[in-house]
C-alpha cells in the first residue's frame, strides 16, 4: 500500500461517514462490465462539485488490494445484484490501483518535462517498494516498470486518474507540454495487456485536434452524452426528495435552484438485451433530471436555499466567455437568460479553453462548465435553474449589456407586433433595429435575411428556426416553427423581397404553395412579406426603408 499504488481507503471511507452520502455505488456494476474488454477506457468529464473525486475514490477503495474493502461495500446498493448478472463482487480487491491526481503535478509555471518527471518518479518508488524481487528493466521509465511487473506476476492494473485534464487549465498556452501529456497518456495506456481498466475524470472532454485524438481508445462520458453512466451524473430526482424528506427541507425550492441539467442514457444497442432478442428494437433511452450536488448538499444541510456556485474554487469567470466577440454571441445570452434555448453544433469545439473558433465553440465550454444544460436530440441549450441564472446575472452588468437587454426587449415587441398582424407596427420596428445595427445598408436579399433574423432572435425563446424551407417549387426564406413547450404560438413563414414589392413576396408565398409545406399549421400559421428598398425617399414623414404585410392563413 502507497500514495499512489493501491492508496488506503479513508477518502472513501471519509464519505461513508459524512452527514450526508448518497450512495453511487452501483456505476461499478456497469464498471464490472468493461473491465478487461475493448471498452475497458472510461472518460468522465462533469463540472466542478458534480462528484468526480467521489467516484473516483470509491472506484480505487473497489478494485484496490485492501483488507477492508468488503466491509466499505457491505449495506450499499451495489449488493443487490440483479439476478443473472455478474456477482457485485465479482472484482473486489482484486487489482492492483495507480491513483494518480493530475493537478499535484501540472500546475501553471511548472515546465512540464519536470512535473512528468517528478510523477514518473514517485510511482515509480511506490512500485519499487511492492515488488522488490523484480527484476526493473529500466526503473526511471514508469511504462517499463509497470510492464515488467505485469510480466512478472500476470496480475493487470485498473489505473485511475483524476483531474487527467489539469495542464489544459493550468498551463493554456503550452501546446508542446499539452501534446506530449497526450502522447505519454497514449503510451501509457492505449493496446496495454497490463490495464485492466483505465478511468479518468476532469472537467473538460479529450482535447482533440481537428478531428482526431491521441486518446481515441476512450469511451468518453459527458455532460453532452453520458450514455450508460447518465443517473450518476450528478443527484437524481428521487435522491433529491429522499434527502428532502429526511431533513424536513422545502423540495420545490431546491428543485426550483439546482435541478435542470436532463440527461440521457442514449446507449449502443446490447445484443444481449432481452428487449432486443424479443423486439429486434434498441430500447428506449431513459431521462434523467439531474440537480448541482453540492449546492444541493449545502442547501439540506444549512436550511438556506440560495447560490452556491460561486462560494467554490473559481476556475474561471463565466464573463470571460459570453463577452467574447463572436456574431450573436451576447444577443443569445440574453435569449437564455429571458428562460429560451439556443442551438448549438458541439461537434467542432475542441474540448479546451483556447481554441474557439465560433459561439458554437464556447456555449460547448459553457456545457461541460455546467452553466449550460443541452438536449442531445434537440441540439439545444439552456440555462439548468435559478442558480445559473444568478451566475449569468452577475456576468452580465455594463453598459453593453444594458443595450443587449433592451434589443431584446424590442425584439419581443417585434414578435408580439407579428402576432397580432400589425404590419405598419412590424415595419416600424425592423426600421428602429436597423438603425441600431452597425451595418446601415443591406447588399442583397441574403444580407436582409440576416438582418431580419437578427432582428427577430427573441423568436428562439418560442421557436425552431428553418432557413430555405423546400416547397417543392421553391424555398421560403425562413419559417419559425413553435417548440412543443409553446405549440399554442402561431407558425411563421417569412419570405423576403429586397428592392421591389412587399405583394410581391406575398404572392410568391402563395403561388409556390409554401403554406401546402406546413398543412398541419393551418389555421395557426402567419404568412409575412416584408420588403427593404434601399431607395425610400427621406422626404416622406412616413419615410421607412421596410413594408410589411401579414396575413393568416
Amino acid at each position: 500500500m502507497g500514495k499512489y499504488l493501491n492508496p488506503d481507503n479513508q477518502l472513501f471511507r471519509e464519505a461513508l461517514n459524512s452527514q450526508i452520502y448518497v450512495d453511487k455505488s452501483e456505476m461499478i456494476l456497469f464498471l464490472n462490465t468493461v473491465v478487461k474488454t475493448k471498452q475497458k477506457y472510461v472518460s468522465v468529464s462533469r463540472p466542478r462539485r458534480f462528484g468526480k473525486t467521489m467516484a473516483a475514490d470509491m472506484i480505487c477503495a473497489y478494485y484496490g488490494k485492501n483488507d477492508d474493502a468488503r466491509e466499505l461495500f457491505l449495506g450499499l446498493k451495489i449488493v443487490n445484484t440483479p439476478e443473472g448478472k455478474q456477482p457485485w463482487d465479482v472484482y473486489l480487491g482484486r487489482f492492483n490501483v495507480i491513483r494518480l491526481v493530475m493537478t499535484d503535478f501540472f500546475k501553471a509555471g511548472v515546465d512540464f518535462d519536470k512535473a512528468l518527471n517528478k510523477m514518473q518518479e514517485l510511482v515509480i518508488r511506490d512500485l519499487k517498494r511492492a515488488y522488490p524481487g523484480v527484476d526493473f528493466f529500466d526503473d526511471t521509465d514508469l511504462i517499463q516498470t509497470v510492464e515488467d511487473i505485469y510480466s512478472e506476476n500476470g496480475q493487470p492494473f485498473v489505473i485511475v486518474i483524476d483531474e487527467w485534464d489539469a495542464i489544459f487549465r493550468e498551463t493554456k498556452d503550452d501546446v508542446r507540454g499539452q501534446n506530449k501529456y497526450l502522447d505519454f497518456l497514449r503510451d501509457f495506456l492505449k493496446d496495454k495487456s497490463y490495464v485492466a481498466l483505465a478511468y479518468m475524470t476532469g472537467i473538460l472532454p479529450i482535447k482533440k485536434y481537428g478531428k482526431h485524438s491521441a486518446l481515441n481508445m476512450f469511451d468518453e462520458y459527458s455532460m453532452i452524452s453520458p450514455m450508460q453512466l447518465a443517473e450518476f451524473t450528478g443527484f437524481t430526482d428521487s435522491e433529491v426528495r429522499n434527502l428532502c424528506v429526511q431533513y424536513g427541507r422545502d423540495y420545490n425550492k431546491i428543485k426550483e435552484w439546482y435541478d435542470g441539467y436532463e440527461v440521457s442514457d442514449i446507449i449502443p444497442p446490447d445484443p444481449n438485451y432481452e428487449h432486443v432478442q424479443r423486439t429486434g428494437k434498441s430500447p428506449n433511452a431513459r431521462k434523467y433530471s439531474i440537480y448541482s450536488p453540492l449546492s444541493v448538499l449545502k442547501a439540506v444541510k444549512t436550511g438556506l436555499t440560495q447560490n452556491y456556485w460561486n462560494k467554490t474554487e473559481s476556475y474561471e469567470a463565466l464573463a470571460k466567455y459570453i463577452n467574447m466577440n463572436y456574431s450573436g454571441l451576447k444577443d443569445e445570452v440574453t435569449v437564455l437568460m429571458d428562460g429560451g434555448t439556443v442551438q448549438v453544433d458541439v461537434s467542432t469545439y475542441q474540448n479546451d479553453m483556447t481554441s474557439f473558433s465560433s459561439r458554437d465553440d464556447v456555449f460547448a465550454l459553457l456545457i461541460n462548465l455546467g452553466y449550460l444544460k443541452y438536449d442531445y436530440e434537440t441540439k439545444e441549450a439552456a440555462i439548468p435553474n435559478r442558480e445559473i441564472l444568478d451566475e449569468f446575472r452577475s456576468s452580465t452588468k455594463g453598459e453593453y449589456w444594458t443595450k443587449a437587454f433592451k434589443a431584446l426587449e424590442l425584439s419581443k415587441t417585434l414578435l408580439e407586433a407579428t402576432w397580432s398582424c400589425d404590419s405598419e407596427r412590424v415595419a416600424q420596428i425592423l426600421e428602429k433595429a436597423h438603425d441600431q445595427t452597425e451595418n446601415k445598408s443591406y447588399n442583397d436579399e441574403a444580407a436582409l435575411s440576416y438582418a431580419i433574423q437578427y432582428a427577430y432572435y427573441a423568436a428562439q425563446i418560442y421557436y425552431t428556426t428553418i432557413l430555405e424551407l423546400d416547397s417543392g417549387k421553391g424555398y421560403a426564406d425562413i419559417v419559425y416553427l413553435p417548440s412543443p413547450k409553446y405549440s399554442e404560438k402561431p407558425a411563421l413563414l417569412i419570405e423576403l423581397k429586397y428592392d421591389k414589392n412587399v405583394k410581391t413576396a406575398l404572392d410568391q408565398i402563395k403561388n409556390k404553395e409554401y403554406p401546402e409545406r406546413l398543412e398541419h399549421y393551418k389555421g395557426n400559421l402567419l404568412l409575412i412579406g416584408i420588403n427593404y428598398n434601399k431607395d425610400s425617399p427621406k422626404d416622406k414623414s412616413d419615410y421607412k426603408h421596410h413594408t410589411c404585410v401579414i396575413e393568416r392563413a
